[in-house]
């Protein structure tokens, strides 16, 4: 029971960070999603150590070993438009493959081009 309520207070925390980039998004009329604004604010409170990682890490556990389970209502949405696929399906498809291939390669390239810089600055 002690575990279930660390993990909801460790979701309340990330959905308040949430909740507060969603704000500052809607104040400001600013382009960038809340979302986004919210996840930067997270990553600047750990880098700053003003959150630590133990008071979200359960809740973000949470979260990634039942990440499957937010991908249904979009799969749902996409049934509802089926339309929009019928003409054009192959085509977005392809689009999705391709970007996704691009998204690996590039995060990649990027991931070993800061490994190998980090191991430079310690020779």
């Amino acid at each position: 029971m002690l575990h279930i309520l660390k993990i909801a207070w460790h979701l309340l925390i990330l959905y308040t960070i949430f909740l507060i980039g969603n704000w500052i998004q809607q104040t400001f009329h600013l382009l960038i999603p809340g979302s986004v604004i919210g996840m930067i604010i997270l990553f600047l409170l750990l880098v700053t150590n003003t959150v630590k990682l133990s008071c979200i890490e359960d809740g973000t556990k949470f979260m990634v070993r039942h990440l499957t389970l937010f991908f249904i209502p979009v799969t749902v949405g996409i049934m509802s438009y089926f339309d929009l696929f019928r003409g054009r399906g192959v085509l977005l498809v392809i689009i999705v493959i391709l970007s996704t291939i691009l998204v690996m390669i590039s995060s990649g390239w990027i991931s070993q081009w800061l490994i190998m810089r980090k191991e430079a600055k310690h020779d």
